[in-house]
């Protein structure tokens, strides 16, 4: 069982920052190598923003990210970061991680609760 819990989000102006945070949790955390950060609109599906490998801390981001936000990890922590700068009205939305065993694993296996992220224009 893992436990991941965000903290971070909150009200901020366009073109401002944000810094996410995914604290991870549980006897089994070590057996998951991939961590991945996605957000979910109102009305919209959930979709993935960036994944970070704590494998040779590969990485990936979305194209509507791309150049903003920097996903990184610290694995003395278990914790999981998402910074995010120059942020839009349309960044907004509930943002979550996940963790899954592998980059070929097809699903993410635990959840965390979501933080709210909202920017104003």
């Amino acid at each position: 069982q893992v436990q991941l819990i965000e903290s971070g989000g909150g009200l901020v102006q366009a073109g401002g920052s944000l810094r996410l945070s995914c604290a991870a949790s549980g006897r089994t955390f070590s057996s998951y190598a991939m961590m991945g950060w996605f957000r979910q609109a109102p009305g919209k599906e959930r979709d993935v923003v960036a994944t970070f490998s704590w494998s040779g801390g590969s990485t990936y981001y979305s194209d509507s990210v791309k150049g903003r936000f920097t996903i990184s990890g610290d694995y003395a922590k278990s914790t999981v970061y998402l910074q995010m700068n120059s942020l839009k009205p349309e960044d907004t939305a509930v943002y979550y991680c996940a963790c899954k065993p592998s980059a070929g694993s097809v699903g993410w296996d635990y959840w965390g609760q979501g933080t709210q992220v909202t920017v104003s224009s």
